[in-house]
C-alpha cells in the first residue's frame, strides 16, 4: 500500500529534479494502470513539468495477462497525448518505450524483434512481484547477446531479494543496470523499500532513477519528497551518478 499521509522528513523549499529526463512512467493514455485519459496525462504532465522535467519517456506496461500492449496500441497512445498536448498548448518532448515483464509475451516479442527499446539500445524489463523468473539470468545474457542493454527497473520493491542482498550484485555485474524508484525514496511503498534503495545507491549500483507514476497520488507523495531533506541528501548521493541525461541523446 502506498502510505500517501507520509510526513515529509525536514521541510525544505520545494526543490526541482536534478535531471530532465524521466524515463519510467505510466502517462499515456488509457493502455495500462496509469492515466486513463487524455485529461488525467495532462494534467500529470504539468505536474511533471513543475519538477524541471523536460523529457518523457513513457513506459507502458507490457505483460502476456493484464496489458498485452503492442508498438502499434502504444505509437496510438503517444500520438494522440502528442496530439491533446500540443491542443492544450502544454510543450515537453514525449517518447516511449515500454515496461517489459519477463513473461512468455516478452520473449515472443524478443523473437520477432518488436521491442521498444529507450534510444541506443536501452530496455526495460520487470520482474515478477512474488518471486524471481527462473530465467532471468539467462534473459539478462540473451538481451546483451543481442546488442541490447537491460535496466531492471525498481529491484528495490522486489521483497524475495531482501534477504539475499549479495543476489543485486550478481544481476549488476551480469550486465543489469538498475533503475529505482522516486517514489521507493520518498518513501511512498514503505520503510523496506526506502532502505534498500538506499543500500543500492551506497554500493553505487543505481544508474537510473524513474517516477514510475501513475497518478494524482503518486505525484502529491514526489510533490512532499520534493519539499523534504530526505531529497536534499539523496540529490547529493545521486548528482553526477545516474545516466538519465547521458544515456540516451
Amino acid at each position: 500500500m502506498f502510505n500517501i499521509f507520509k510526513r515529509s522528513k525536514g521541510a525544505v523549499e520545494p526543490q526541482e529534479f536534478f535531471f530532465k529526463t524521466d524515463i519510467h512512467c505510466h502517462v499515456l493514455p488509457g493502455i495500462d494502470d496509469g492515466s486513463p485519459d487524455a485529461a488525467t496525462s495532462i494534467e500529470l504532465i504539468k505536474r511533471m513539468k513543475a519538477w524541471g522535467l523536460e523529457r518523457i519517456i513513457a513506459s507502458p506496461h507490457v505483460t502476456n495477462l493484464t496489458f498485452p500492449n503492442t508498438p502499434e496500441t502504444v505509437g496510438a497512445a503517444r500520438e494522440a497525448l502528442k496530439k491533446a498536448l500540443a491542443d492544450d498548448g502544454t510543450d515537453i518532448v514525449i517518447e516511449n518505450s515500454a515496461e517489459y515483464r519477463i513473461d512468455d509475451l516478452f520473449a515472443r516479442e524478443l523473437e520477432a524483434e518488436r521491442l521498444m527499446t529507450l534510444p541506443n539500445n536501452y530496455i526495460l524489463i520487470e520482474n515478477p512481484f512474488v518471486r524471481e523468473p527462473g530465467n532471468l539470468d539467462s534473459v539478462i545474457f540473451d538481451l546483451q547477446v543481442r546488442g541490447l542493454r537491460p535496466i531492471l527497473v525498481h529491484p528495490e520493491r522486489y521483497s524475495y531479494y531482501y534477504k539475499h542482498p549479495e543476489r543485486y550484485e550478481v544481476l549488476h555485474n551480469a550486465g543489469a543496470m538498475f533503475q529505482i524508484n522516486v517514489l521507493s525514496l520518498a518513501g511512498g511503498y514503505g520503510k523496506d523499500e526506502r532502505k534498500i534503495a538506499e543500500m543500492l545507491i551506497e554500493k553505487g549500483l543505481v544508474d537510473f532513477v524513474g517516477t514510475d507514476l501513475h497518478n494524482a497520488a503518486h505525484a502529491d507523495i514526489i510533490d512532499r519528497y520534493l519539499a523534504s531533506s530526505d531529497y536534499l541528501k539523496d540529490r547529493d548521493r545521486l548528482k553526477g551518478r545516474i545516466l538519465n541525461d547521458k544515456a540516451f541523446n
